[in-house]
């Protein structure tokens, strides 16, 4: 009966649960309405904090925008403010199309925002979901090729961005595992040596994606320390706002754009290998916290026996058993007459009876039963031999008691009193 509340029975496989995840890993609906009630209060909280940051903001620039309007008209008498409204609207549109105002010079004459670095450069940000938004397609062609280019492109990036993910950790690891070593001879406690390996690994991989990409940006583009961060982030998380792109200037080399593609490319493998990190980490603690459950189950299944046999020996014993069943004996049969003066014969022994089986005693419920039998099952099949059969019927014994031979021949004795 312990063994029976101590293991409770597997439960049978889900339905599709070969299908995504492995069965019985399925997230409960409580923890996912309580999860989708944390991130819905995140995206509020953030909403209120931007709204507040932003807005007055927006309205300052906006009364700026009016101001200058105002004073470009009264400049101005001979030009109407419907027709200055119309020309504001198109340079929009020319600005949202690719249009570059500072290339109307006859220096920049020959500038194209879809050179083959730049037009490269968009490709890229296709394929790693990235998403400026700073160069946008015109042309009905170009948005139909972009649909099944977007389609092969990017879950061929992701098995790229996968293997180099790998390689990159792996060659960390590597590089921090020679510093863990000199810990170690240092006789530093291997727990301390890993929260440092751990440590070590996150800082190599901001100093080389992070930082110094940072002061490079800051010094190419013209951008404050802030500004370039803020790409930087934007850009390796693939949020990609695109009030911020490298490379969008004229006067920089059509060699750039493709530069910082690849620097996107090592330093979104870091990020997914930190991500791979701390998911592996996640499930070690998901499994020792899972089997600590488990122990604590036993102990509190143990404990709820134990005071329940306490309180039932308390409470003075049970009620006995009902008798059993009592069968009439039987009067004994009659015996025949014998002939006076003869001796009776010795009555033959009588036949042994077989052992009958031992039979599992009824326990208290259904469900304690079947673990009973399962149990058992179990017991023997482990020992090598099988539980003993019922017997079907009456059977003879293995060795019956047989009769003393008499002896035969003309040597054999007879009785003198027996007449012949």
């Amino acid at each position: 009966m312990t063994a029976a509340l101590q293991e409770p029975p597997a439960r049978p496989p889900e339905v599709g649960g070969g299908i995504g995840r492995a069965p019985g890993r399925t997230m409960r609906i409580t923890t996912l309405l309580a999860l989708l009630a944390l991130v819905l209060l995140y995206l509020v909280s953030g909403a209120l904090v931007f709204q507040a940051l932003e807005q007055p903001h927006e309205q300052q620039a906006q009364r700026e925008l009016g101001e200058v309007r105002e004073k470009f008209l009264r400049a101005h008498p001979c030009l109407s403010d419907q027709d200055l409204g119309l020309f504001i609207k198109e340079v929009a549109d020319a600005l949202g199309g690719g249009a570059n105002p500072d290339t109307n010079s006859t220096s920049h004459s020959n500038y194209s925002a879809w050179d083959l670095g730049s037009a490269f450069f968009f490709s890229g940000t296709i394929i790693t979901t990235i998403g400026y938004g700073n160069a946008a397609l015109r042309t009905d062609a170009g948005r139909l090729f972009c649909i099944f280019y977007a389609l092969v492109g990017i879950p061929l990036f992701g098995i790229l961005l996968a293997g180099v993910g790998d390689r990159l950790g792996t060659t960390l690891r590597r590089g921090i595992g020679h510093i863990e070593a000199i810990f170690l001879k240092w006789h530093v406690p291997p727990e301390l040596v890993r929260i440092l390996s751990a440590v070590l690994f996150l800082l190599i991989g901001c100093l080389l994606f992070v930082l110094t990409p940072t002061f490079v940006f800051s010094y190419v583009e013209g951008w404050s320390k802030l500004e370039a961060i803020y790409f930087v982030i934007v850009t390796l998380t693939t949020v990609g706002f695109g009030d911020y792109v490298a490379g969008t200037s004229p006067n920089q080399n059509s060699a750039y754009q493709p530069l910082v593609w690849f620097w996107i490319l090592l330093g979104l493998a870091y990020f997914a290998s930190v991500l791979t990190t701390i998911g592996n980490w996640l499930q070690v603690v998901s499994r020792r916290t899972r089997a600590e459950m488990g122990g604590f189950t036993a102990q509190a299944a143990s404990w709820t026996g134990t005071v329940t046999a306490r309180v039932t020996q308390r409470d003075g014993p049970t009620a006995p058993p009902p008798p059993e069943k009592e069968w009439p004996l039987l009067p004994p049969p009659p015996r025949s007459a014998q002939p006076a003066g003869r001796p009776s014969s010795p009555a033959p022994p009588e036949k042994a009876e077989p052992p009958s089986p031992p039979t599992a005693s009824a326990l208290d419920y259904p469900s304690e039963n079947l673990a009973f039998i399962d149990e058992s099952s179990d017991t023997q099949s482990e020992r090598g031999c099988a539980l003993p059969r019922p017997p079907r019927g009456r059977r003879r014994p293995p060795n019956p008691a047989r009769k003393p031979d008499r002896p035969r021949g003309p040597g054999r004795p007879r009785d003198k009193d027996v007449p012949v």
